[in-house]
């Protein structure tokens, strides 16, 4: 899967200058008319608002994914976008004059974490957070949209889910990304693509130059286009390990997207931090997956999707490859690999963080374990396992609000009916 092409911003954003140009961004979205929800004093965001906002979700049925306790009759209590304090009604301390978000006949679980997903647009942004991510890793952008769309997030909380974001795509065939950067138009003249170690090593460079968080490969084609073959290996062991060596050099991790068996362990032997898609991912692989601490992000929803397909090619290509990653997906559960909750979204198509936790279900893991792939898993492999996936004291005011028991029916999540982050209601 991974990436639909999107046209370049204007080259004031393209340059250096992204930090400025994403905060001019949030400014000029907030002051389009969602001032008021991005901001609690309705102030524009960049303006010397807050970043987070007060509220007080009461009476609710609160679950925390860590421990799985469930406490009825809740009161959450969120100051300056971070929770004060979360517990039974009765034993919680409510501040008076703050706006209180009434939960009665609802589970109030912590904001959903999608680690892959690929947001290019404002509006991308926005519907995934109405979908429940309050948290997210992109899978990459064209032309550094995500590393914009991180700046509007934390200028304005309402609009974007906070993001670890992964710039460019490092893959032989750049296309059009050449001119997401003048630092990357040399390369355009490789005969045989981005395969050098110098290459390779330049790609990474501007990448983290521009403000990347992690960084993007792949090891085999891509499954979304019926003219690619996705068991075909594109880059070899040592060109993948080049690439984490470069990432590693300033502190930063390596997600690869990967469908064949070989693929999968060149690209977790070269010391990738998560493996994405994963289809054919073998018993060999996951236990050196395991060894390593290797985060498997399966992006079972795209796969589904693809099965959806009016193309023939696509539509066999999901109906064999889903059984057979489910199939991955509870094999590495069941080894104790860790897993986290990804929907591969992009195309300005945004699919909802909840339907790769209720496949997960699907796949076999218990509704807790499914639930951890989009909280407390999710939230170790990006980095933010101690602000984010729960909510109780000095975790981010992020949540979602859903009409029934995920433990009974973890369908429940894809449609949550209030989302809130840092404190701010949706």
């Amino acid at each position: 899967m991974c990436l639909e092409a999107t046209p370049p911003p204007p080259p004031s954003v393209t340059r250096r200058g992204v930090l400025a140009g994403a905060a001019a961004l949030a400014g000029t979205v907030a002051v389009s008319g969602t001032a008021a929800a991005a901001s609690p004093t309705g102030t524009a965001p960049g303006a010397g608002a807050p970043a987070g906002g007060d509220l007080v979700i009461r009476g609710g049925t609160l679950l925390d994914p860590a421990t799985g306790e469930v406490t009825e009759n809740a009161v959450v209590v969120i100051t300056g976008g971070t929770v004060r304090a979360a517990g039974r009604e009765g034993t919680v301390t409510v501040p008076r004059g703050t706006e209180v978000l009434d939960a009665h006949g609802q589970w109030v679980l912590p904001g959903l974490v999608d680690a892959h997903i690929h947001l290019s647009t404002a509006a991308e942004a926005r519907d995934a957070l109405h979908q429940g991510a309050t948290s997210a890793r992109s899978g990459s952008t064209t032309f550094y949209q995500d590393i914009a769309v991180r700046e509007l997030a934390r200028h304005s909380p309402a609009l974007a889910p906070r993001l670890t974001a992964a710039g460019v795509f490092v893959t032989p065939d750049l296309g059009d990304t050449v001119l997401a950067d003048p630092d990357l138009t040399p390369l355009a003249r490789l005969k045989d693509g981005v395969r050098s170690a110098e290459a390779l090593r330049r790609v990474v460079e501007v990448n983290l130059a521009r403000g990347a968080d992690v960084i993007k490969t792949r090891v085999n084609e891509r499954a979304g286009l019926p003219e690619q073959d996705p068991l075909a290996q594109v880059y070899s062991y040592e060109q993948l390990a080049e690439i984490v060596a470069a990432a590693r050099r300033r502190g930063k991790g390596v997600l690869c997207h990967s469908y064949s068996e070989q693929g999968c362990h060149d690209a977790v032997t070269a010391g990738i931090r998560s493996l994405e898609h994963g289809a054919f991912v073998g018993e060999r692989t996951l236990r050196e997956m395991r060894r390593r601490g290797t985060y498997f992000t399966p992006t079972l929803t795209a796969i589904a999707g693809l099965a959806e397909s009016t193309n023939p090619v696509l539509a066999e290509r999901g109906r064999t490859y889903l059984p057979v990653l489910k199939r991955a997906v509870l094999a590495a559960h069941e080894l104790g690999v860790p897993l986290a909750a990804g929907t591969d979204s992009s195309g300005g198509t945004v699919r909802p963080i909840g339907r790769e936790v209720e496949l997960m279900r699907a796949a076999g893991l218990p509704a807790l374990d499914a639930l951890r792939t989009a909280t407390t898993g999710a939230a170790r492999l990006l980095g933010t396992e101690r602000t984010v996936g729960r909510l109780t004291r000095g975790y981010a005011g992020d949540a979602i609000l859903v009409p029934g028991d995920p433990l009974s029916d973890v369908t429940v999540l894809k449609q949550p009916t209030r989302v809130v982050r840092a404190g701010v209601l949706v």
